[in-house]
Order: C-alpha cells, then structure tokens, then sequence
C-alpha cells in the first residue's frame, strides 16, 4: 500500500474507536445522533476499505442512513436527557476502565492468535460457483449456500415490523401536521426517481458484482422515507392490501423456491442448475420490494410516537 493508503486507514483505525466512546459517553441526545451518524459513515468508508463494498453499501443506507432517520426522528418525543450518574473520582473512572482494557486485550489475543484467514473458504466457495447459478461469490453464499439463513434474516425483518406495528397501534392518530415545504418537496421529487433507478441497477448487478436485494431494498426503503417526511405519501398501515402484499411477496416467493424442489425429490434449496440463477433473481426481486416496505413500516411509528410522547409528557413538551 502507498503512504496515503497508510495514512488513511490509520486515521480511520484512530477516529472509529473515538466516535464510538464519545456516542456512548456523551449526555446530550443530539450530539449522540450525530457521533453515530458520523461513526456510520466511516464505518462504511471503513468497510469498503476492507474489501467489502456489499457491506458498505447496506451501513451507508441503513446503518447511518435509516437509522439516522429514525434517531432525528425520535428525538422530538424522548424528552430532556436525565444526568447519569459519574464515579465519585477520576481514581473511580480508572477503576471502571480496567475491565474495558482488559476486554481489548484479551480481544486482540485471540485475534492475533488465530490461523491465517486470507483464503478462508474461498477455494470452495469458488469450486462450486458454477452451479451456484450466479458468477458472484456473495450472492452465491446468501442465497444458495446458506439460503437457509437469509430465509430466516428475512422472516425476521417482518416479523419486527409487524411487531412494531402491533405494538404502536393503540398510539395511532390521524396525521394531522403541516404538509412539507416546497424545498423540501422539490428535492424529494428529484431524488426519489433516482434512488429507484439506483435500486434496480443494484438489484439487476447484484449476481455479478457488488450489490442485490438488501441493498435495492435498502435505497428503496430510503426513498420510501423520504416520499413519507415530504408527506407525498400516507404512512403505511397493515390495513392497505397493497402494504400486506409488499410485505410478504418476498418471504413468500423465498418460500415457496425453498420448497419447490421437494416436488421432485430434491433438497430444501436445492436450486436446479439450469434454472438456479432464475430463481435468484426472482426471489431478490421480491424480496427487494418487502425489505423496502419493511425498513418504510419503522419510520411512521416513531411519529406515531411522537403524538403519543406529547400526551404523556405536555409539560416537557413546553
């Protein structure tokens, strides 16, 4: 590596580890969501430093990205931050901090100590790739490979939004605020038809390069948020059949590949060659849809929860 690539990846070594004591230690809650949204874009830089473009793409739109948009989002309800309590002394802070230290080192032990990891299971990943039904190493594993754990990832997913719908139902109210400015409502239609493009290019790239479903649905599920703060769009309820079916055509379509192959006497996941790489791409079409509904179905509560903050707390409110 040259001096520059040296340098960079040594600041980002420095700052990471910074911004994350600092988004923990801090009492204020806004400055907390701007160290994470901070943290989460080295982070993504940070992991494309690595080698790992698929999960710099998915921190970038969801761990900074989402997140940071429901942490803006839910600061307006959670109220004045109540002081913590601090050690006595600086000699008590010390105290606290060896376990920590100790954590670390212990960490980087076992990290040191273990074999070399620069082949890994590569080798066999790439001897089976053919048929695998998709050129690229990535989306072989998640959706052939270990089909069995994204199926679970997925069912996941759904089942925390529909969780949360469950939960926040009875806090529910008409939405009743101002619609947005124009700004904001001229950039949003600016963007969100990129953002969809972008999303298809990914999904269309994802079995030859970096890229697929969690990724396509992660900027759809960014421009669906943006569509819901312009107010261009209702919030999504389970009582829209069009939000229901979002929602379960990609567990559905997953499903229904996993067990097809029993028909004829193949294994769960038991792609047929010929038609493997079809098949992936249907299912990461679906699922691109439901991740994009499922990542817009968290977003509303918190103004939903916004409302409700407002009763139980008028007069911090004022």
């Amino acid at each position: 590596m040259s001096g520059v690539d040296w340098a960079m990846d040594g600041l980002l070594a420095c700052v990471l580890p910074f911004l994350a004591w600092r988004t923990l230690a801090t009492d204020d809650p806004p400055k907390a969501v701007v160290l994470f949204l901070s943290f989460g874009l080295l982070s993504a830089v940070a992991w494309a430093r690595l080698g790992a473009p698929d999960v710099a793409l998915v921190e970038a739109a969801v761990g900074t990205g989402f997140t940071g948009a429901l942490l803006m989002s839910a600061l307006g309800w959670i109220g004045p931050a109540k002081q913590a309590p601090q050690p006595s002394s600086r000699y008590g802070r010390a105290l606290l901090s060896l376990p920590l230290v100790g954590l670390v080192l212990l960490l980087g032990a076992v990290v040191f100590s273990l074999p070399d990891p620069s082949r890994g299971l590569s080798d066999e990943v790439l001897g089976h790739i053919e048929p695998a039904g998709v050129p690229y190493p990535v989306t072989a594993v998640l959706l052939n490979f270990r089909g069995y754990d994204t199926l679970l990832e997925i069912a996941v997913l759904l089942l925390a939004a529909l969780g949360v719908q469950a939960q926040l139902r009875p806090a529910m109210e008409p939405d009743v605020a101002a619609p947005a400015g124009p700004m904001l409502a001229a950039l949003v239609r600016q963007l969100v038809p990129g953002m969809i493009l972008v999303a298809g290019y990914l999904l269309w790239r994802g079995s030859r390069a970096p890229g697929g479903a969690f990724q396509a649905g992660s900027i759809l599920g960014g421009g669906a948020i943006l569509l819901l703060l312009a107010r261009t769009v209702p919030p999504p309820t389970m009582s829209s059949i069009v939000v229901r079916a979002a929602l379960f055509v990609g567990p559905a379509c997953f499903l229904a590949v996993a067990v097809a192959p029993l028909v004829v006497g193949r294994h769960v996941l038991e792609y047929p060659p010929a038609w493997a790489g079809t098949l992936i791409l249907c299912v990461e079409s679906a699922l691109t849809i439901s991740i994009g509904m499922i990542l817009a179905m968290f977003f509303p509560s918190t103004r939903h929860l916004d409302n409700a903050g407002e009763r139980a707390h008028p007069e911090e409110r004022t």
